[in-house]
């Protein structure tokens, strides 16, 4: 795929999330449709919304854990960069209206306290540059209709990121294993999933090293003060207008949403 014809779907994609109007699969639109060739309609999406004034503080992983990756048929996870008009602090209400066909996942948000630059980045590398874990909610959405998505669909729609909403507080993880940090989240108080930090590519802190890995052939480096939703830890959710999320996490605390 050609940068004309990347632009071209990224414009498109970027179109149906103002209009909140999805369009049919690109992959039954492109056959044979690469990876490749979605991280760059991803990438061209990206641009126009860094040249509309918007900026990157992190990056969501997706597919992180093994029943999906065995569901969708993938061996590693996808990634998209978080943009801060997508931010939501604790506690704020997210309007409903502005997205398309609405879920939620809660998730362990890492924090870096300095620059990760791959390749090569170990898991021990990764722990000294985090510096601290953040409980937190992803609401995703997809721009393709009824979320009829193959892998190519969902990275180059910004891997199917709606928004983020983050807890304010950042605890330290040297004293504890990430991977046996437990949570429960709740829609309107009834119980919808639990789940813990192993479900993430068998630990979080591993999920940033390999996100650092794989956006060094493309010269990006994870910057400090940025985070990295590391994947859900439990089977997503829908949602509507009226509805409260809660998740809550051993350790972080809770982060909660309102959908109006």
């Amino acid at each position: 795929m050609d940068a004309e014809e990347a632009r071209k779907w990224a414009q498109r994609l970027s179109e149906a999330a103002e209009t909140r109007m999805p369009i049919e699969p690109i992959t039954s639109q492109v056959p044979g449709l690469s990876v490749d060739d979605a991280y760059a309609i991803q990438t061209e999406w990206a641009d126009l919304k860094l040249a509309a004034g918007d900026s990157v503080v992190g990056y969501k992983l997706g597919i992180t854990s093994k029943p999906m990756q065995d569901l969708i048929g993938v061996r590693e996870p996808d990634y998209a960069p978080v943009f801060a008009s997508g931010v939501v602090d604790d506690g704020q209400s997210v309007d409903t209206g502005s997205f398309i066909q609405l879920k939620v996942e809660a998730e362990i948000s890492l924090v870096l306290n300095r620059d990760l630059t791959g390749p090569g980045v170990t898991a021990l590398q990764a722990a000294r540059a985090i510096a601290g874990a953040v409980a937190s909610i992803e609401i995703v959405d997809s721009r393709i209709a009824d979320w009829k998505i193959k892998l190519p669909d969902t990275i180059a729609d910004m891997a199917s990121s709606g928004a983020t909403v983050l807890s304010p507080r950042l605890i330290p993880i040297d004293d504890f294993d990430v991977r046996l940090l437990g949570m429960l989240i709740t829609r309107n108080g009834e119980l919808m999933g639990t789940g813990a930090g192993a479900a993430a590519l068998g630990n979080p802190v591993r999920a940033v090293a390999w996100l650092a890995n794989t956006l060094a052939p493309y010269g990006v480096t994870l910057e400090a003060d940025r985070f990295v939703m590391t994947g859900a830890l439990h089977a997503a959710f829908e949602v509507q207008a009226g509805d409260v999320v809660r998740a809550e996490f051993d350790r972080l605390g809770s982060v909660t949403v309102r959908m109006t």
